[in-house]
């Protein structure tokens, strides 16, 4: 019997051959795209995660601790539906407040985005705009009150960096007001049983927001160099004197109003009166740049603190 040698099904002829050699090509070219893929996705993470960073600790955080706490906190889902809520809203003030001050932030944060060079002005209005739409949707899963919320930060966001309000010391209070207010009302309703919010959520975001239009010049005490650069009149600079002396009063007030208004046992009362005390001091007697950055870090702890107290109304967690 004659033997038939198939010579295509020779391995060696297989791996010569130019289908080989096309399909390495391709496999080099997948791989390479992904790593292109990964890298762009990594640096534009990055990139937002600049964007927010300043504001972990002065908004992330305490937003969190206040929905947590007013809420309250149903699961670990809607904690992290809430985190992803309050992320991307962050997003969006952010990109859209740094996009019209990277003159200041060449003074006082030069690492952020645009005085870095990672992203330029137009690239980042166009960003915010972008994910406008994406924070819109994103409540829209929710209920249509919460696009309202949304609606009501963006318009605020509009006033404070569009309209000027950033430069006047009545107008940015106000605006920081219904930024936090904002991200509170969002919070809390997503972290809630029902998505809505009580008699106890309400009472809280009012005193919340009272409480931040008074003690909300602690944030512009480390940025007052950059503040004049850009023109801005803001508490410290307009009354450097008695900006301090204000918040030293207020953040020993409102320890003590706090207490007595949601019912706090007096270990807890005297921890929170403490706190506001020595913060308080802190403004008022340690005066240099990286002392006032130190203070709005201990300041947020403090509001914190303070934000978590309508969690007894509902528990009764701080009568000790």
């Amino acid at each position: 019997m004659a033997r038939i040698v198939i010579s295509s099904l020779n391995p060696h002829n297989i791996n010569n051959s130019s289908w080989s050699v096309s399909v390495h090509l391709t496999f080099n070219r997948v791989e390479d795209f992904l790593l292109k893929s990964f890298s762009t996705a990594k640096y534009h993470l990055h990139t937002a995660i600049l964007f927010t960073w300043t504001d972990y600790k002065t908004i992330f955080l305490p937003i969190t601790a206040f929905a947590c706490a007013t809420a309250p906190v149903q699961s670990f889902s809607s904690l992290l539906q809430s985190w992803v809520w309050i992320w991307f809203h962050l997003l969006l003030c952010n990109v859209s407040n740094q996009a019209r001050s990277c003159e200041e932030d060449k003074l006082n944060r030069p690492w952020r985005p645009l005085p870095s060079g990672r992203i330029t002005e137009s690239q980042a209005v166009a960003l915010r705009w972008a994910i406008v739409a994406l924070c819109l949707f994103w409540s829209s899963t929710y209920n249509p009150e919460l696009v309202l919320v949304t609606i009501g930060l963006v318009v605020t966001t509009f006033i404070y960096d569009e309209l000027g309000a950033a430069s006047h010391i009545v107008g940015k209070n106000f605006c920081n007001i219904g930024g936090y207010v904002s991200f509170e009302v969002g919070a809390t309703t997503i972290i809630g049983a029902d998505h809505a919010m009580d008699f106890v959520s309400v009472t809280a975001v009012i005193i919340s927001g009272i409480l931040i239009f008074t003690t909300i010049q602690a944030q512009d005490f480390p940025d007052v160099e950059g503040d004049k650069a850009l023109g801005r009149v803001t508490f410290p600079i307009y009354a450097p004197e008695f900006s301090r002396a204000f918040t030293l009063f207020a953040t020993v007030a409102w320890s003590f109003f706090l207490s007595w208004f949601w019912g706090v046992g007096p270990v807890s009362a005297a921890f929170l009166v403490t706190f506001g005390t020595y913060v308080g001091i802190r403004y008022y007697h340690w005066r240099t740049l990286e002392a006032d950055k130190n203070s709005y870090l201990i300041f947020n702890i403090w509001l914190m603190a303070a934000h978590v107290l309508p969690l007894h109304a509902r528990t009764s967690v701080l009568a000790f």
